[in-house]
This record gives structure tokens, C-alpha cells and sequence, in this order.
């Protein structure tokens, strides 16, 4: 599951080569810090997040045994640390948009896609632990069903479960709006 490179790569890091742990981190940082972007929409949130994850990397590497893609058992560091961090910051919430999505990151936004954006932000929030790492990961990543599933422990119909769940909740909230936003989920 592991590129023979990366695998050598990683076993050195694990063994306490500072080398090679440098390598596993320079070649990883852009993937941990646009994850914890995107799960937090704040580039200094993000930072903050990245700083905890990279640590935590450096604690646990030696856990990591090969039985997965070293990609999904990343993703799940990121995920852990971006929930400590929230929990440690107490920041669950946010009632200003702009708290959540840094203006330059999108000019084209109308107000009506950051209103949208906003009930998007809540409703992920209100929703059962998992829903808003699993769209993240399927959405914001790219990863499949299957491969979501694999970084957040679950079963592949788990995902494609929360994932309906999810769109439901938005045709509710496109209904009682007047139906002039839209998101492809």
C-alpha cells in the first residue's frame, strides 16, 4: 500500500533517521495544511492546525504499520488534531462567515453563495460527529467512498450513508429558502 521509496522513507524516519523524518514531512506538509484549510477555511487556523499535526506526526510516525496508505493514515492525524485544536480553542461555532472564509481566498463569492456557505458551515456543524470530515475528504480531497471510509475507519456504505444524509438536509434547507442557491453534493 506504500510506494517501495516512501516505505524505506518512512521505516527510516521511524527508526530516528532526522533525514529521512525531514523528507516524510517536506513531502506531506502541503497535503496537511491544505486539509486543515479546508477543514477550517481560516489560514491561521490552519497554520495552528498544521503546527499540532506536525508534531503529532513526529510523535506518532512510529505508529504507522503499513497497513493502510500512509496518505489515509495522515489524513486521520489531521482530522484529530484539527478536533483538539477546536476543542482546545473552543471555537465550534462561528456566527460571522468571515471568521470561516478569508475573503481572498474568494473573490467571486456573491453574497448569496456566502450566506449559503454560511448554512452549509452550521448545518455540518449541527450534524453528527463525522459528517463534515467526511464531505471534506470526499469533496474537498477527492477521495472515493472507499477511500474516505478507509481514512475515517468505517464502512464505504457508513460514507455514501452520511453523504445522502447530507444532501437531504440541504434539499431541506434549498426548500425553505427561496431556492435560489444550489451545491452539488
Amino acid at each position: 500500500m506504500v510506494a517501495p521509496e516512501s516505505y524505506a522513507l518512512i521505516k527510516a524516519a521511524q527508526a530516528g533517521d532526522q533525514n529521512a523524518f525531514e523528507q516524510v514531512l517536506t513531502s506531506n506538509y502541503d497535503t496537511v495544511y491544505r486539509f486543515a484549510y479546508r477543514w477550517c477555511g481560516n489560514k491561521a487556523d490552519a497554520e495552528d492546525i498544521t503546527q499540532q499535526a506536525c508534531i503529532k506526526l513526529a510523535q506518532s510516525l512510529g505508529q504507522f504499520r503499513f497497513e493502510a496508505a500512509f496518505s489515509s493514515w495522515l489524513y486521520r492525524l489531521v482530522i484529530n488534531c484539527a478536533k483538539d485544536w477546536y476543542k482546545s480553542q473552543n471555537r465550534h461555532m462561528h456566527d460571522n462567515i468571515d471568521d470561516w472564509i478569508e475573503p481572498e481566498r474568494t473573490p467571486d463569492q456573491t453574497a448569496e453563495n456566502r450566506i449559503y456557505l454560511q448554512q452549509l458551515l452550521r448545518l455540518l456543524d449541527q450534524m453528527a460527529e463525522g459528517f463534515k470530515e467526511t464531505v471534506l475528504l470526499v469533496h474537498g480531497e477527492g477521495l472515493s467512498h472507499a477511500e474516505a471510509a478507509t481514512v475515517l475507519q468505517l464502512k464505504e456504505s457508513t460514507v455514501s450513508w452520511r453523504l445522502h444524509e447530507i444532501r437531504k438536509q440541504l434539499q431541506l434547507l434549498q426548500q425553505q429558502s427561496d431556492g435560489s442557491w444550489e451545491l452539488s453534493l
